[in-house]
């Protein structure tokens, strides 16, 4: 898939737009000197967009199932991280970023199934 049908994707403009929330938010972190928190917070986040990216050049059905496994995997930590800080801090931005998160899962989860049985 071409660079621009890839940045015209929902899927890749949603993870993409997570990604920049979620890494504004863990410049929050880190101005509360939660590092650690923060570093792990950005590494998920932004690997479900990278790899839902990485999913639209595919080499087969199965590679693009599997791009989009790893992701939903990267979701479910991000979701335990965006936990974790909701007990720590429960910051306002805490609430846009965990239902931005299902919207995802929710269409990744879809994705692999309708994938799986075409």
């Amino acid at each position: 898939m071409s660079r621009l049908k890839a940045d015209e994707n929902p899927i890749v403009l949603k993870t993409f737009s997570f990604a920049v929330n979620a890494a504004r938010y863990c410049q929050l972190l880190q101005k509360n000197k939660d590092f650690p928190l923060a570093n792990q917070l950005f590494k998920s986040s932004t690997s479900i967009g990278a790899n839902v990216r990485e999913a639209q050049n595919a080499e087969s059905k199965a590679d693009f199932i599997h791009k989009f496994k790893i992701a939903i995997k990267e979701v479910d930590e991000t979701e335990y991280w965006l936990a974790l800080c909701k007990e720590l801090y429960n910051h306002s931005e805490l609430i846009a970023l965990t239902e931005q998160l299902i919207e995802i899962q929710k269409i990744i989860n879809k994705i692999i199934s309708t994938s799986k049985k075409a």
